[in-house]
């Protein structure tokens, strides 16, 4: 039987496996794996984590040497993980490749959708008794050009949504889709991508190419007052210059639901606290920013797909089975 820690765990983290296996035993922390956390892995055979833990070389070294054979994350991402160092030190990376891709795409049309036709600001509206229809003209997204970074499982679930809007559908990617290309979706060049679009969403992985791919350059190349959404990672685009992009009205309207520096907000309740981050306090001003803080993924189904899954994963680690769902610098080419 083996025995893992979970790490940035959360209420729904503990109802989902608390009593899901007889096969492993489980121990939740609520804080991060970091260097300052090592120490808490010692006696496990493995660790479960989650987007904001940072599993660097430092850590792989000092989990390896606590006894730590598996990394499991909870998610699809594994940007956060050094793949090197965890071949170096001997430790099993594994992960959710895909829970409900349409959830993520549903969440990315949700905040298309409340910024579009400003249905937040209506609903503040109605609550305080003003029915005024002053300042809240929308727009049709029928006939609108929607550009998309990335179509994988995600990007490809809201090129099919936006598809059944009478969306046309303009597509960056290394590798286009020929599932894509029958329903319509152009793959063109990412500038032209970003000049076109009136609306522009993010569903790349974050990668050295990808890093800041939203950046002073990208936006200045942007269809001035175009909106931009971001459901894949924070990291993806250079805050500071949407806010200058904000500022001076180069960028519409900007919907995120990850942010460059979440780790340090995201799954916690800050309300009496004072906010230190400078930058996401500024965003949040704009009356044209609307920002959830990771929820994308946060359905009943990608929660039970995330479950079943992760014990899978576990089962096969204890076992000593290979797994599609393995990851390493071989299979990415990153060694």
């Amino acid at each position: 039987m083996s025995k893992i820690a979970f790490f940035s765990t959360r209420p729904y983290d503990r109802k989902l496996f608390e009593n899901a296996s007889e096969s492993h035993t489980f121990e939740f922390f609520e804080t991060r794996l970091r260097e300052q956390t090592i120490n808490l892995t010692s006696g496990f055979d493995g660790v479960c984590v989650f987007v904001n833990d940072r599993i660097s070389d430092q850590v792989l070294k000092g989990i390896s040497e606590q006894g730590v054979k598996l990394v499991a994350l909870r998610c699809a991402g594994f940007n956060n993980v050094d793949l090197k160092a965890a071949k170096k030190h001997g430790v099993r990376v594994m992960r959710v490749p895909a829970y409900s891709p349409e959830a993520v795409a549903e969440h990315a049309l949700a905040l298309m959708m409340t910024l579009v036709r400003k249905t937040h600001k209506a609903y503040n509206r109605v609550r305080d008794g003003n029915f005024s229809l002053d300042k809240l003209t929308g727009f049709t997204i029928h006939g609108k050009t929607v550009g998309i970074i990335g179509t994988g499982q995600i990007g490809q679930a809201f090129c099919r949504i936006l598809n059944g809007m009478g969306a046309k559908i303009l597509a960056y990617d290394k590798y286009p889709s020929d599932k894509m290309k029958e329903i319509g979706v152009e793959y063109k060049e990412l500038d032209e991508v970003l000049e076109k679009s009136d609306i522009l969403s993010l569903h790349c992985p974050l990668t050295p190419e990808t890093h800041h791919i939203i950046n002073e350059k990208s936006l200045s190349v942007m269809k001035k007052g175009a909106m931009l959404i971001n459901t894949s990672r924070g990291k993806l685009v250079d805050t500071m210059a949407v806010i200058e992009a904000l500022k001076n009205e180069q960028l519409g309207s900007l919907a995120i639901d990850v942010y460059e520096e979440e780790e340090k907000l995201f799954f916690r309740d800050l309300s009496e606290k004072i906010i230190r981050d400078d930058q996401i306090s500024r965003l949040m001003i704009f009356h044209n920013v609307l920002i959830t803080a990771h929820q994308g993924f946060f359905t009943q189904e990608s929660l039970d797909q995330i479950k079943q899954t992760t014990l899978k994963n576990f089962d096969d680690f204890q076992d000593g089975n290979e797994s599609d769902n393995d990851v390493s610098c071989e299979l990415i080419k990153d060694c």
